[in-house]
């Protein structure tokens, strides 16, 4: 079936007309869905409001049975409307009721009907209803249908936001968005935040919608994307950003995308078809969303969300509020959003933040990674958290389990913080301890290092107290760029860490990307086992292109200085015989045109792969030092996957069989004299570092937040004593469980903090 519409306009028009008439609420809205219908020859339209209590109520029908309106209910979630609503993503379908999220409502009759198109009601960021129009013939709605709806949806959306439908619902479930919330997300950065709402996209709304003059707006829009480009110009051209190369690579990806033309065509057309300017970019920044939804690649989401914040940007511009979100942040602000990009998370001013919300966010989101680096908690895959928050609402972020509470009553308020004062107490006694020697009370001298990986981590060496970078994942500069990071950025960057290290060593892993760590400019085919797949060493070695220029850079950047090579996921002695033939190559490349070497060059390797636990002698004899990358090794020790809630707790790190292996490790470093670190989780968790140091490791590498615990512990602990005990329970016939209960009860007999 086709529809008899020209385009989006037509239905503008008349849609138009129909808000000019003097109607009830009721009968506005029985109007709209009917108009719709008509215009889309469409078998059903109906629009659900979403209320305070996370219910989509049925407002207004046409098609479906009159007598379920305000009656047929479904949950945020639930549902293909409610799966709309929760993930403010349109869906259109041929077959509707083969969606596995198709629930069927008795009370409205829709069990004829199967194509379903259906757009979130969007305002401000936040989710407010669902726009739906359904056929009995299975079939696709066409892209100009579908954009007919979303922007209808957006007139909708000024209806319920100015209060136009107040007293429409049953008694007792006013749009209000005032009762507490909380919700389940996943913790990305450790902290606890207590603070007010600041929602961070879109920060416009846009109330006029329809244009009366289109060349004039074609001319605003024009005279807007001028002064956005200036503005990124300006950005460059801060000093801040020039002296750290990853944000200056993300800033220069906005610049390539604010001169994109498909974008500025696509804003054009929807002026042309009779939007405001500003109407038109919201439109088009709808229409990428919806393109997230589709994308799996994550990477290529990121430069999407690169697009939104475009939009954003240029919404502020053209509404004639162009100041920084931090102008009306004050020192409580915690952001909640659906998804940033690292550059957004930068236009805040630090001190301001107190957490961080996100909708979607991955432990491995470039805005993820330069919270963490930052300090500031945050929580993601907290669904529906920007639909219902309201700017300067109460929020608490739990960035220990993962919890978000809006709104919280007195007494949960009260209880977080009382944690986060304890939590903050406990970080001046960790501070207290940075210029404290990390000596165990038997006077054994255990290094606590840090994992970093971006230039702003960097003064975290001074402020944790940190012996050293133990490692450096250089593949971080790789992940936040749009292109290729060239020689001379790489160098810059490697030269700047060694600078801010001084005298402490740093160790460079060589890139560790490919499997679920995606370059977008690299071309790479889809793997069922990523994590056992085509990544880290056994790319760099087919590319020896990449390693050469990185190698390269290294080797420069360290002239007349110690420099400290790791190359990751080794499986073969075999590889890093190769990996030490390209350094031999980049070295006489160097001298030949007389450039200067680094003092000293030690060469490492990652021991994350249990096939080298079987040729620990041939690796000790060629290399410098090693290190443990705990996570990989267990994961792959133990069969089972971190990310899989269904097996990853059924496995403890502590357990026999794999504290024996980390034992062999040590004992082949100290019959070769090569030093064995440990750079993996394990090394950040206090009863966990206990036992490493208890196995013979005297160097381990945390994240900085964790070395004040760590040395709280081991200022307490006399390692001999603890060898003995873990000998005696390591020899001992292997059971059931690990060594967990009995470190736990070791530290508790002896006040070691745990």
């Amino acid at each position: 079936m086709r529809s008899d519409m020209s385009g989006p306009r037509v239905l503008m028009r008349r849609i138009r007309e129909l808000m000019a008439e003097p109607l009830d609420p009721q009968a506005r809205l029985d109007q709209i869905v009917r108009q719709i219908a008509q215009n889309m020859v469409a078998e059903v339209c109906s629009l659900y409001v979403l209320r305070a209590d996370a219910i989509l109520e049925l407002y207004a029908t046409e098609g479906l049975n009159p007598g379920s309106v305000h009656l047929a209910q479904l949950k945020l979630g639930e549902g293909l409307v409610g799966t709309i609503a929760a993930t403010a993503r349109p869906l259109n379908l041929s077959e509707a009721q083969k969606h596995p999220a198709f629930t069927y409502l008795p009370e409205t009759g829709e069990e004829i009907y199967n194509s379903f198109l259906g757009v979130p009601i969007l305002r401000a960021g936040r989710t407010l209803g669902v726009l739906v129009v359904q056929n009995k013939s299975a079939r696709l709605y066409r892209d100009e249908e579908s954009e007919a709806l979303e922007t209808v949806a957006m007139v909708v959306a000024e209806m319920i936001a100015a209060g136009s439908l107040e007293g429409l619902s049953r008694p007792g479930v006013a749009l209000d968005l005032s009762r507490p919330v909380s919700f389940d997300g996943e913790a990305l950065s450790d902290g606890i935040g207590i603070g007010h709402v600041i929602l961070h996209e879109p920060r416009v709304v846009v109330t006029n919608l329809f244009n009366e003059d289109v060349e004039s707006e074609v001319d605003r829009l024009g005279k807007a994307l001028a002064v956005l480009r200036v503005s990124i110009e300006d950005m460059l051209a801060r000093r801040d950003v020039a002296a750290e190369g990853e944000h200056r690579a993300v800033l220069e990806a906005y610049r390539m995308f604010a001169h994109d033309r498909g974008w500025v065509r696509r804003l054009e057309e929807a002026v042309r078809n009779g939007l405001t300017a500003e109407a038109a970019v919201e439109k088009v920044q709808s229409d990428m969303r919806a393109r997230m939804m589709h994308m799996t690649d994550p990477y290529i989401r990121e430069r999407l969300h690169d697009f939104d914040d475009l939009a954003n940007r240029l919404l502020r511009q053209l509404i004639g509020r162009d100041g920084h979100p931090e102008d009306s942040t004050e020192g409580d602000a915690v952001i909640v959003a659906r998804s940033m990009g690292a550059a957004e998370l930068l236009d805040y001013r630090r001190e301001m933040i107190r957490g961080l919300v996100l909708e979607e966010g991955a432990a491995t989101s470039h805005v993820v990674i330069v919270a963490r680096a930052l300090g500031i908690p945050v929580v993601g895959q907290a669904k529906g958290a920007v639909s219902m928050s309201e700017n300067r609402d109460l929020i608490i972020v739990d960035g220990e389990d993962g919890g978000v509470h809006l709104r919280p009553p007195s007494e949960l308020a009260a209880l977080f913080s009382d944690k986060a004062r304890f939590r903050e107490r406990r970080q001046e006694r960790y501070r207290s301890l940075r210029d404290v020697p990390s000596w165990t009370k038997d006077g054994v001298a255990i290094d606590l290092e840090m994992n970093a990986g971006l230039l702003v981590d960097l003064p975290q060496l001074e402020e944790s107290g940190a012996a050293g970078i133990g490692l450096f994942r250089t593949e971080l500069q790789f992940m936040v760029a749009s292109t290729m990071p060239r020689a001379s950025d790489q160098e810059r960057l490697y030269a700047a860490v060694l600078n801010a290290a001084g005298e402490k060593p740093v160790t460079f892993r060589t890139l560790d990307v490919g499997g679920d760590k995606v370059l977008p400019y690299i071309s790479q085919s889809p793997e069922e086992n990523p994590a056992l797949g085509y990544r880290a060493l056994r790319l760099a070695l087919d590319r020896p292109g990449l390693m050469r220029t990185q190698l390269r850079a290294l080797l420069k950047a360290a002239a007349g200085r110690e420099l400290r090579v790791m190359f990751p996921m080794v499986t073969d002695v075999g590889e890093v015989e190769q990996a030490r033939e390209l350094i031999d190559r980049e070295l006489k490349h160097l001298a030949r045109f007389g450039h200067p070497m680094p003092a000293e060059l030690k060469i490492g390797a990652m021991i994350e792969v249990p096939s080298t636990l079987f040729q620990l002698d041939e690796l000790m004899a060629v290399l410098d030092f090693v290190s443990v990358g705990s996570n990989d090794l267990f994961q792959f020790f133990a069969a089972v996957d971190r990310g899989n809630a269904r097996v990853a707790g059924r496995f403890d790190d502590l357990s026999v069989p794999f504290l024996r292996a980390l034992r062999t490790i040590v004992e082949a470093g100290n019959r070769h004299d090569v030093p064995v670190t440990l750079c993996g989780e394990m090394a950040g968790r206090p009863l966990s570092a206990m036992a490493l140091i208890g196995l013979g490791f005297r160097s381990i590498s945390m994240a900085p937040p964790s070395i004040g615990p760590v040395k709280a512990m081991i200022v307490e602990m006399d390692v001999a004593d603890l060898e003995k005990a873990m000998r005696e329970k390591l020899g001992e016939a292997h059971g059931a469980g690990g060594l967990r209960e009995m470190l736990l009860e070791y530290a508790k007999a002896h006040s070691i903090p745990h």
